[in-house]
């Protein structure tokens, strides 16, 4: 069996640990049945996964790609801006985004409040780029788009007037993405990376980014801490002089 998992060592780390668990998995079913006198695999485990830093825009990249979100003439560019605004502005994740309702917004008291998994609601901030961008797309956008569906109170309607979906608020970003001329994977998490490595960046505990993003667990939050922490021995690097 140790053979076996040596053999494995071409696959990234990632696919080797998932093809060890479920050989794992079958031995251990064999023994307990009676298929197997004993469980070879008993004693082998995957090697631990290295662990990956999410992505994160810089501010430069993230100003960019607000500035190209769309044609602020046209009813789908008001929408598009306020859509990525969004995103970077409060760190909801994209099915939060496209879930909302109307009267999920309070522009008057600047916060939205989001569905997220396990439908735990929360209450965010939002700031005053993002509750600019949605005024607008309420008052300029939304009512055209709306006439055009059969009425719903989902907040970003698409072209037909129906409620804008997952694959069509990715189309919005990459295609921002492409205008603004951000090369590699962008993706509506990269928002919600980018929103929690810049308030960290600045100085935000991370217990309040635990609070924003809506992670069950302060551990889940803290490997963006791990994206801080490099960057800052980046530029310590570059810039102390026996910091090489």
């Amino acid at each position: 069996m140790a053979d076996f998992a040596a053999s494995l060592g071409a696959l990234s780390p990632a696919s080797a640990a998932r093809i060890l668990v479920s050989v794992r998995t079958f031995h251990r079913f064999a023994a307990l049945e009676g298929m197997a006198a004993q469980d070879p695999a008993r004693h082998v485990r995957p090697a631990a996964v290295p662990q990956r830093l999410p992505k994160a825009l810089t501010y430069e990249q993230v100003s960019s790609l607000l500035d190209h979100a769309g044609d602020l003439a046209t009813v789908e560019g008001v929408r598009d801006r306020a859509l990525l605004e969004l995103l970077y502005g409060t760190g909801t994740r994209i099915s939060e985004a496209v879930g909302l309702d109307v009267d999920d917004v309070d522009l008057a008291g600047l916060t939205i409040v989001v569905t997220g998994k396990g439908s735990k609601q929360r209450m965010l901030p939002l700031g005053g780029f993002a509750a600019d961008a949605i005024q607008s797309y309420l008052v300029r956008g939304r009512p055209d788009l709306a006439t055009r569906g059969k009425g719903t109170p989902r907040l970003f309607l698409n072209s037909l007037g129906r409620p804008l979906s997952r694959q069509s608020a990715y189309g919005i970003l990459r295609r921002a993405a492409d205008r603004a001329g951000i090369s590699g994977h962008v993706s509506p998490h990269s928002l919600r990376h980018s929103f929690a490595t810049h308030l960290l960046q600045n100085g935000a505990d991370v217990r309040v980014v635990q609070e924003l993003l809506g992670h069950a667990s302060v551990t889940t939050t803290q490997i963006y801490t791990l994206v801080t922490v490099d960057t800052l021995r980046q530029v310590y690097a570059v810039s102390h002089p026996r910091g090489r």
